[in-house]
C-alpha cells in the first residue's frame, strides 16, 4: 500500500512540475513559420540519381512529434535502408539532420533555409573505415513540385568538394 501511495505522489508531482501538459496551447512547432521551413520535403517520393538518370530509391518523409520534427525513411533500389530525424533548434536557431544508414555511415549536419533551399553542413562518418569528412547537403524545392537533394563530401587529399549524391525527388502518385 505504501508503495502505491508513494508512486501516486511522485506521479502527481511530476505532472505538476512538467513543462509538458496535454492542456497547453499549440506549440511553437505548429505555429512558428521557421518550424515549417522544411515542410516542402514531406511526402512519399521516387528518387532518381541525376548523375546517371537511374532510379536511386524511394523516400518517405513525415511530420512527427506534433510538427517538431521530420522523420525520413529511405530505401534504395537494392533494399538498403536509412533514416534521419530533422528538427529545428530554436535556441541555436538552426536546423539539424542526423542520418544513419544500415551499417555503412552516419551524417550529422546543421544549417537553415537560405537562398531558396535548405542548406546544411557537418560531417559524414564511415563505420567500416572509421574515417570522417566534412559534408554538405542542399534540398531545393523546384517550381514543378520536385525537390533536388544535392550532397558533397570534402576530399582532403586534393582539397576539393566532390559530389556525393545528386537526386531528383518526384512525388508518388
Amino acid at each position: 500500500m505504501k508503495k502505491r501511495i508513494i508512486v501516486g505522489i511522485v506521479a502527481a508531482a511530476i505532472s505538476l512540475s512538467s513543462p509538458i501538459s496535454s492542456q497547453q496551447a499549440p506549440s511553437a512547432c505548429q505555429t512558428d513559420e521557421v518550424f515549417r521551413a522544411f515542410d516542402f520535403w514531406i511526402g512519399d517520393w521516387d528518387v532518381v540519381d541525376q548523375s546517371t538518370g537511374q532510379a536511386a530509391g524511394q523516400n518517405s518523409i513525415r511530420s512527427v512529434e506534433g510538427g517538431c520534427a521530420l522523420e525520413e525513411r529511405w530505401t534504395n533500389t537494392a533494399g538498403v535502408t536509412g533514416r534521419s530525424l530533422n528538427y529545428y533548434n530554436p535556441l541555436k536557431k538552426e536546423w539539424r539532420q542526423v542520418w544513419v544508414a544500415t551499417g555503412a555511415y552516419a551524417i550529422d549536419v546543421v544549417g537553415g533555409y537560405t537562398e531558396g533551399a535548405m542548406r546544411m553542413k557537418g560531417t559524414i562518418y564511415y563505420y567500416g573505415t572509421g574515417q570522417s569528412f566534412p559534408f554538405t547537403g542542399m534540398w531545393k524545392p523546384n517550381e514543378d513540385g520536385t525537390v533536388r537533394q544535392y550532397f558533397e563530401q570534402y576530399n582532403p587529399e586534393n582539397k576539393t568538394w566532390v559530389p556525393w549524391f545528386d537526386g531528383k525527388y518526384t512525388r508518388k502518385q
